[in-house]
């Protein structure tokens, strides 16, 4: 397993994602951090934490919940659509593979009036299958297929690895 981004890395890519977010959404009063259920939750999470340092503005979570073996199956979210109804709302995933989740991901919000509508991701990979791209990224790899990218969340060892 070689690593990519250790915890300093990984720390540096989520502030400037942060950063990002925030200037993106400079105007709204409320951001909606809309994490996918496992990394991409955590990711949110993180975000939230830095933003609430930089940005005047209030922060929700939102956990996703999209079944990976049959994405086209009914999207739970932890908050009801009323509550990010004509709010900015950022899509959050861990790692941007083929693109399944985060598209099927996207279709969901869709079908609610928001007044902007982001993703983002720590890596992006460049074997997608779909038309998806992540507005926000700490970084984009170039894999083999056979190749996977592990994103660990541990209490101050946070790291990307290749396995």
């Amino acid at each position: 397993m070689d690593t990519i981004l250790n915890h300093q890395e990984v720390q540096h890519k989520i502030r400037r994602i942060a950063y990002q977010i925030y200037e993106a959404n400079a105007t709204e009063k409320e951001i909606v951090l809309a994490g996918i259920a496992g990394g991409g939750y955590t990711l949110a999470q993180r975000l939230a934490e830095m933003l609430q340092d930089i940005a005047p503005m209030h922060f929700s979570l939102c956990k996703v919940e999209i079944d990976k073996a049959d994405p086209r199956a009914p999207i739970t979210t932890s908050m009801p659509a009323a509550d990010y109804e004509n709010k900015a709302v950022v899509l959050i995933d861990d790692v941007l593979n083929s693109g399944t989740t985060l598209i099927y991901g996207v279709r969901h919000f869709l079908n609610v009036p928001l007044s902007r509508f982001k993703t983002a991701v720590l890596v992006n990979r460049n074997h997608k299958k779909y038309p998806v791209k992540a507005d926000f990224k700490g970084i984009s790899l170039s894999t083999s297929l056979n190749e996977n990218v592990a994103v660990v969340f541990e209490k101050d060892q946070d790291r990307v690895c290749l396995e």
